[in-house]
């Protein structure tokens, strides 16, 4: 659906983005991840033709598009990460949402703000002017703006930013809808477990470089060491972590009240191996559960080792 190729920006001394080819597919929620300053707003701007590039390409559907040109915008759903609301703070929501229905020629453009306005839960400020909004609200109608005109795709970044607990719940909810409708969504957030819970694929970004991009769950499990079980039992001893501690499979054991926590090579279950330990010692498991890994543990991880060929 869209993809980069050799994307390069500079600023001055900095390089902002360095030849950046990114691949994302039809249909899919693609998470695009990176440390502040990593080069991820300047690869957006491009992306959406408000910078442009020193060098290299843009394609939507395999065509290459011009960063001076406006028509492949209509195909794009913004959420972006700061609001120019004061722009529009003059404005009443259903003005705001009316301008850009009139940018994009939207048809029935009034029963599709009071659907967006029901949708997100919007319709009792609806005559509000913008700049009452909170940052919470401001977010909903932003969403509610991003597809007034019904975007094949969604570039959202930080898309749960400001918002509440009930609010981030709905703002999930909407992103699956859309993405089963076929919307191709791009997701750029600090909130890792956030990108975790939606993102088909990942790709992340370091020094303006692209350093990994795979499935999720490919990328975390290249990423991560070995595994760990928390083991709970009746009575957990010292002794008993010492004879775990001997066996060869076992690279870490500690000791917290009657959960024993045993740390593995990951290229085996060892489920089986360390029940039948227990057993053999007159302590049979009560528990046996693997700590999940999560995408915050590959990222740190791959930062860290991107960090280190720097030196």
């Amino acid at each position: 659906m869209i993809r980069t190729i050799g994307l390069s920006k500079r600023f001055g001394r900095q390089q902002a983005v360095d030849n950046l080819s990114l691949t994302i597919d039809r249909g899919e929620i693609y998470g695009f991840l990176g440390p502040n300053g990593a080069g991820k707003t300047t690869t957006i701007r491009m992306l959406l033709g408000l910078t442009t590039p020193d060098s290299g390409q843009i394609l939507i559907d395999g065509e290459p598009v011009s960063t001076t040109g406006t028509s492949y915008r209509r195909r794009i759903g913004v959420v972006p990460e700061k609001h120019p609301s004061g722009m529009w703070n003059w404005m009443t929501s259903t003005e705001y949402l009316q301008l850009f229905c009139n940018l994009f020629d939207v048809e029935d453009s009034a029963e599709k703000i009071n659907a967006a306005f029901e949708r997100l839960q919007l319709s009792e400020h609806r005559n509000k002017l913008i700049r009452q909004f909170s940052r919470g609200m401001m977010q909903k109608l932003s969403f509610a703006r991003a597809m007034i005109h019904n975007p094949d795709i969604l570039l959202l970044d930080e898309p749960i930013s400001g918002l509440d607990p009930y609010g981030i719940h709905q703002i999930r909810d909407i992103i699956l809808e859309e993405h089963k409708k076929g919307k191709t969504i791009i997701i750029s957030s600090h909130l890792l477990t956030e990108i975790e819970k939606f993102c088909t694929r990942i790709g992340i970004i370091y020094k303006g470089q692209l350093v990994s991009e795979n499935a999720t769950k490919t990328v975390i499990d290249s990423l991560i060491p070995n595994r760990i079980f928390r083991i709970d039992v009746e009575h957990a001893c010292q002794e008993l972590t010492e004879k775990l501690a001997n066996l060869t499979f076992v690279q870490e054991v500690s000791l917290s009240g009657n959960s024993v926590m045993v740390t593995v090579g990951k290229d085996s279950d060892y489920r089986k191996e360390l029940s039948k330990f227990f057993f053999e010692e007159g302590m049979p498991p009560l528990l046996i559960q693997e700590q999940a890994h999560s995408l915050e543990d590959a990222f740190l991880s791959l930062t860290s080792l991107s960090k280190e060929a720097d030196k």
